[in-house]
């Protein structure tokens, strides 16, 4: 008897296990195609000022735009890092004071340049999981192509210190990036990934990802802020001959990389930041 009932309780909680995966995936499923809609949505907002061409940004030449990924008023937090990088580019192009608000794009952006190619700066004014509303607005609005522009955002998968950059391919799992492949319908955009590790003991990746760096982290996020800037400005000034063969996009709504590439990844340490590792 007791091994029936033994049988009998491994049986049921496995049924239990199994009934709860399936509410699991039902609801990362539903999640996602409730972010989809809401995208949607946003992208034909009907009530959306007719789209400006600036004028500054309009002259010869390749475009380029680099976004911050993050969520608004969380500036600082891991999440956000992408936001912080973004900052820290402006403040080294010695344009951190023109920071604008662009109703149209849901964002802020600066119009400056890097040796000759004209550049757009952003800052989504929408949460993390719609942030590619805002990408795909401005890319229309400032006639940038999806493979010219830069996603800087955070990477729980490479602990602080390390940074990559991804040519295309699918969102690994980032909600920000997600939302950019589904808005632009493609997926070649290429990203530079910040670490920021994976929580350790009873944290949640929620917490971990929402909360800010400790004091200890902000001295090794100092070193990174530099070397992220210097890896934005070396893809930003390269020379047009290297710009003339884009990788082609991904058909709509596609996840796989049109070009497969291996990441060049830089280490965080000073001795290594001149050699790029495979990642």
């Amino acid at each position: 008897m007791s091994r029936m009932k033994k049988g009998s309780v491994l049986s049921k909680f496995c049924q239990y296990l199994l009934n709860f995966f399936k509410k699991l995936i039902n609801f990362l499923m539903m999640r996602r195609l409730l972010t989809r809609v809401i995208n949607r949505v946003l992208l034909s907002d009907p009530f959306s000022p007719a789209m400006i061409i600036e004028a500054e940004i309009h002259n010869q030449g390749r475009r380029k735009m680099v976004v911050g990924l993050g969520n608004p008023g969380m500036e600082g937090t891991r999440h956000s890092v992408g936001m912080t990088v973004l900052g820290a580019l402006a403040a080294r192009l010695g344009v951190a004071d023109r920071w604008r608000g662009d109703k149209y794009v849901s964002g802020e952006v600066i119009l400056s340049e890097v040796q000759q190619t004209n550049v757009v700066l952003l800052r989504p004014r929408l949460l993390m999981n719609v942030n590619g509303v805002s990408v795909a607005k401005a890319a229309a609005k400032y006639g940038v192509k999806a493979e010219d522009i830069l996603l800087v955002h955070d990477e729980l998968d490479k602990p602080l210190g390390k940074i990559a950059i991804k040519h295309g391919g699918s969102a690994r799992g980032h909600n920000g990036v997600r939302s950019c492949v589904d808005c632009l319908q493609t997926d070649v955009m290429p990203r530079v990934r910040i670490g920021i590790g994976r929580p350790t003991g009873k944290t949640s990746v929620d917490r971990h990802v929402l909360g800010r760096f400790t004091t200890e982290e902000q001295k090794l996020l100092d070193s990174v802020l530099v070397q992220s800037v210097d890896l934005l400005l070396s893809q930003l000034s390269q020379q047009d001959s290297q710009q003339d063969s884009p990788l082609p996009s991904s058909p709509a709504g596609g996840r796989q990389a049109a070009q497969k590439r291996n990441e060049r990844a830089c280490s965080g340490s000073p001795a290594e930041d001149s050699a790029a590792a495979q990642s």
